[in-house]
């Protein structure tokens, strides 16, 4: 059985099924997908059919991001939801099928029941095992998980602040690598490479290191973390 981490998808839903097809999830594999599922890439609604598919066949722990939450307070505040529209927003919502004129707070009924109730119900704000803890942006290392802050969880910038006080690694994403390369510092290791940029959209085996990725053009390479 693997530990499988995939990293930021923002609606590039071509890297995602090319990378899927890649790795070739076995049945027992585990799979924590770490959030921003939405905005910046072309089809945001098809990535999230596609993790609700993937859910159906396999354990997925799905956690949630930034942008998950910029679209919840979008729905909620219209203030909020033209904030949202400057970071990604905008590419969401034509991919429920609207046009750049209908992207206003009235038209989100374009989105379906089961998409917020993934949103919602379904992500996590983070997951841990007996090795690994995975969350979208940060850990402060002094701190369990339960007290950690959502500005650490979802907003913080990846630092190499030390190692987490409960001695499990920190897998995590959210600080796009422009490199395109995974960056590891031992006791933490970011995989969100710039997939919606000219990068990749990486999935990590957090036991052996070994990684796939595979962009928006339908490419594909592996490596092993430095």
């Amino acid at each position: 059985m693997r530990t499988l981490a995939i990293g930021d998808i923002h609606g590039c839903i071509t890297a995602l099924d090319t990378l899927l097809e890649f790795v070739e999830p076995a049945a027992e594999d585990h799979i924590v997908t770490l959030g921003d599922y939405v905005d910046r890439g072309p089809n945001s609604k098809g990535v999230i059919d596609r993790v609700l598919g993937l859910r159906q066949r396999h354990d997925v722990a799905c956690l949630r991001g930034n942008h998950e939450i910029m679209m919840q307070n979008g729905r909620d505040d219209e203030m909020a939801f033209h904030t949202w529209m400057m970071y990604g927003g905008e590419e969401t919502m034509l991919s429920y099928g609207v046009t750049e004129e209908e992207c206003i707070p009235e038209h989100l009924v374009s989105i379906p029941e089961a998409h917020w109730l993934f949103l919602d119900e379904t992500c996590l704000n983070y997951y841990q095992t007996e090795t690994h803890i995975f969350v979208h942006a940060n850990v402060w290392p002094a701190l369990p998980l339960e007290e950690q802050s959502d500005s650490f969880l979802f907003w913080e910038r990846f630092a190499n602040n030390g190692p987490h006080c409960s001695g499990k690694k920190v897998v995590c994403g959210h600080s796009s690598q422009k490199s395109g390369w995974p960056l590891n510092v031992g006791h933490s290791v970011c995989i969100d490479t710039w997939v919606y940029g000219e990068g990749w959209l990486t999935c990590l085996d957090v036991e052996s290191g070994k990684f796939w990725q595979a962009n928006e053009k339908g490419e594909r390479r592996t490596g092993l973390l430095a």
